[in-house]
């Protein structure tokens, strides 16, 4: 299935019931008085977050959503019943907006959690709740309120561990085949990237975490250029990003530098706190280069960029190094959770 991350959906929710206006009406009882009951309350949606979907595809198909009205009332104080609520599968990590203002609703990040995005209406109230000293027979109700009607925008950035980032034919489709079940387009022509993967990465038993490529940036993604735009977000929920860079690419009159150099400004440019996150660089494609030339070109590399964070040198088509890598950024992320403050 094709991953789609934003779908616009209506939500309604059910109206009220009305109340209702009755009398008792019993043999040998004169002057029953008033035994209307009230109306059932509307049912209301809700968006639950389901970690066995990863695509908001589905959407592109049902767009509206109906919760059921609630019953009128009837006599002999008989309340009617009141609509079912309706329940909206979405993936973990879906936000929700209202259209017309833009306003976050909420924010679906765990399996199972629940967000009410459309209260149902109340329930009218029948004659029996205007009875008094004075008003001994009313013939008043009222009706239901309205359930809410909402345009709802739907957003999913992806929950991942590491993100992995870098310029277009890079290498990250090849390196996250190698390290995982994922199988993204691997191709030698760039963008072969369309929509993001995840890949769990079984470091051992029971120790593992997700990783998620994206399609590549290029300079001015920011600000709408290329296909990265549209992806940038699912890096704001990663612990550690993968900086990718060819160190061997195809055109002698590249530079990696300044691709690097690019890729952060657009980061920065985007936000400011996904510039700051954790970053490892990680020089891709050294089985093209001799030993001699992958030395040469990595001190070059690391100069002027004036890194001094973690380096790792691979090769994500034949595997070398991607072992060590990703023992490494287990390792890591334990000890971020670790240092994470407990909710």
């Amino acid at each position: 299935m094709k991953f789609v991350d934003e779908a616009k959906i209506n939500v309604v929710a059910g109206d009220g019931g009305a109340g209702c206006v009755s009398f008792r009406r019993e043999k040998y009882i004169p002057r029953g008085g008033p035994d209307g009951g009230d109306g059932g309350n509307g049912g209301c949606v809700w968006l639950v977050a389901d970690e066995g979907i990863n695509t908001l595809a589905d959407f592109r198909v049902q767009r509206r959503f109906r919760a059921p009205n609630g019953q009128p009332g009837a006599g002999k104080n008989r309340t009617g019943a009141g609509g079912d609520d309706i329940e909206i599968p979405v993936p973990a990590g879906t936000r929700a907006y209202a259209d017309d203002t833009g306003e976050l609703i909420g924010d679906l990040t765990t399996h199972e959690q629940r967000l009410l995005v459309a209260a149902g209406g109340e329930g009218g109230r029948g004659n029996t709740r205007f009875k008094s000293s004075v008003n001994r027979a009313p013939r008043q109700s009222t009706p239901g309120t309205p359930g809410e009607r909402r345009v709802l925008r739907l957003e999913l950035s992806v929950l991942a561990d590491v993100g992995l980032l870098g310029m277009p034919n890079a290498g990250k489709s090849t390196l996250i085949r190698a390290v995982s079940a994922a199988r993204p387009k691997v191709a030698d022509y760039p963008f072969t990237t369309l929509h993001p993967h995840l890949g769990v990465v079984a470091v051992e038993a029971h120790r593992s975490f997700v990783m998620a490529d994206i399609p590549g940036l290029i300079e001015g993604a920011a600000a709408g250029a290329g296909l990265g735009i549209r992806f940038l977000k699912h890096l704001a929920r990663t612990r550690l990003l993968l900086h990718v860079i060819d160190l061997a690419p195809v055109d002698d009159a590249a530079d990696p530098a300044a691709d690097a150099r690019a890729i952060v400004a657009e980061l920065a440019e985007f936000d400011a706190a996904l510039a700051e996150r954790e970053r490892w660089l990680v020089l891709n494609k050294c089985d093209l280069l001799t030993l001699e030339a992958a030395d040469t070109r990595a001190a070059a590399l690391l100069s002027q960029l004036d890194w001094h964070g973690p380096t790792y040198r691979i090769s994500a088509a034949t595997g070398a190094g991607t072992r060590e890598l990703v023992a490494d950024l287990m390792r890591r992320l334990e000890a971020i959770a670790d240092e994470e403050p407990a909710a």
